[in-house]
């Protein structure tokens, strides 16, 4: 994964005038064969990635002057080709693993709801500029000619520089996913929403029902794998109206929290830290693009219990706020949210055992935990790891300014306890199955259930670690008591 070089995550523009993009062997006989017919150009985020120094993945080609048959002729020389988009001028060609999408300019016609509800024209004579003003923000709508020339119609290198989200024109306005668009992007390279996009997102807010949840998802997805300062994702939420769809974000604003541990703020700012404390990780930002996603999300709603859950009390004769038992009550409202954003069955079950133990460190005992208590939080973890939970509580512990902390003897203690028994990255299995009660003569029945759960206890306090230790204890436990 690719991350901005300097300290505020902001990229910016890396490439020289004259640079060549370094294009896949394939792609690039394909370009050239089409360059004898037409005039093709690199379009949209490869060409954005590539200006800001990353390495593009996904390859999009948008074909000048020729008409749909001949641009689906010269490709099918390089490979298997798609061409179920002839109504929308596309062609997908697969060649040596990759795929990629060759498209003729076109014109979009609103004509229902949503962001589907386009009548979609294909005309191979449109001009450069007017094919661009479809694009979502001038910072997509800057091309690239295999010849080596970047062609910018719109103004949008000088918005990349700024590190500005300009709408290419009024026709934004007719896809409201693309105010989602703007929340992933900005979180991913740091940018600012021009004033007059953030208005034109907030007169669209009533679109946000046409959406369907799961184009709403891949655009979360995105925010929550990508993102290199994920706060500034959550505050184009605020600037553009749209924190009104996520109502549990928005209810961690103004909820107090006790300023001698949380001097940063209310919990709503204290969320934001601890996000970008997460992107800033160097073991995050190596992980694979599911697991990232699934932290983010855990770390964004760590303490969505606080809302309903602080309290002021006093203590000591001192007034303090409190939040009691908002573990359990932010993981339930975890589950409403990530429902109603689309997020995938297994991405739930991930997050919230972290969020419900994410304070683990904070109620230990001491500094190094007993290997029954480690054995049975990774078997409460399950799917995530207690790697995974020591990643969310180092987050938790980072997003306190000034009071943020590198480190905590509590979370180290956990993990490297976990690492002494090999569970930082699994749970604990049964040893004993019911095949060894069946080889003791135990008659198939519920109670067999009991009894390996039983067993099981038994193992994660140590009473047995091998196959032949556990059948010794299995025997001893099966003797009848006097």
């Amino acid at each position: 994964m690719n991350a901005p070089d300097n300290k505020t995550g902001r990229h910016t523009i890396q490439r020289k005038p004259g640079e060549s993009m370094n294009l896949p062997p394939e792609l690039a006989e394909m370009l050239k064969k089409l360059s004898r017919v037409g005039q093709p150009l690199l379009v949209g985020g490869c060409v954005r990635d590539w200006l800001l120094g990353l390495d593009p993945i996904d390859f999009d080609v948008e074909v000048f002057g020729i008409d749909y048959s001949t641009l689906a002729n010269a490709l099918r020389a390089f490979g298997p080709t798609d061409v179920v988009g002839k109504q929308f001028g596309v062609v997908k060609v697969r060649a040596r693993g990759l795929e990629y999408d060759f498209s003729l300019p076109r014109k979009e016609i609103k004509s229902g709801a949503g962001h589907r509800g386009f009548d979609v024209r294909p005309d191979p004579n449109l001009s450069i500029e007017t094919a661009a003003l479809r694009r979502d923000f001038t910072l997509n709508a800057i091309s690239y000619d295999p010849a080596g020339t970047v062609v910018d119609p719109l103004g949008g290198l000088e918005d990349l520089k700024r590190g500005r989200l300009r709408h290419s024109s009024g026709a934004f306005a007719e896809d409201p996913l693309r105010v989602l668009r703007a929340f992933q992007l900005a979180a991913r390279f740091d940018l600012d929403v021009a004033p007059e996009t953030a208005d034109l997102c907030r007169s669209i807010r009533r679109a946000f029902s046409e959406l369907p949840r799961e184009r709403i998802w891949g655009e979360w997805e995105k925010w929550a794998a990508k993102s290199t300062l994920p706060s500034r994702g959550i505050r184009v939420l605020e600037e553009t109206g749209w924190m009104e769809f996520f109502p549990e974000i928005a209810a961690l604003r103004g909820v107090p929290q006790d300023p001698e541990w949380h001097p940063e703020g209310d919990v709503f700012t204290h969320t934001l830290h601890c996000l970008d404390s997460l992107a800033a990780m160097g073991e995050w930002r190596s992980a694979t693009a599911s697991r990232r996603r699934d932290l983010m999300l855990a770390v964004l709603a760590h303490d969505f219990g606080k809302a309903v859950t602080t309290e002021q009390v006093e203590k000591d004769g001192v007034l303090r706020w409190v939040s009691p038992r908002h573990e359990v009550e932010g993981g339930k409202i975890a589950v409403r949210f990530m429902e109603r954003i689309g997020a995938p069955k297994s991405t739930r079950q991930f997050v919230v055992p972290l969020i419900e133990n994410h304070l683990y460190h904070i109620h230990m005992q001491d500094d190094d935990p007993r290997l029954s208590a480690i054995r049975r939080l990774a078997r409460r973890l399950a799917p995530a790891t207690i790697d995974d939970l020591c990643l969310v509580m180092l987050a938790d512990v980072r997003g306190r300014p000034p009071k943020a902390e590198t480190d905590h003897p509590g979370i180290t203690g956990i993990r490297e306890t976990a690492r002494r028994v090999k569970l930082e990255d699994s749970a604990p299995k049964p040893i004993i199955m019911g095949r060894h009660l069946l080889a003791e003569g135990i008659e198939p029945g519920p109670h067999m259930g009991k009894i390996l759960e039983a067993v099981f206890e038994a193992q994660l306090d140590g009473a047995f670690s091998t196959e032949e230790e556990g059948i010794r204890f299995l025997r001893e436990f099966l003797k009848p008591r006097k």
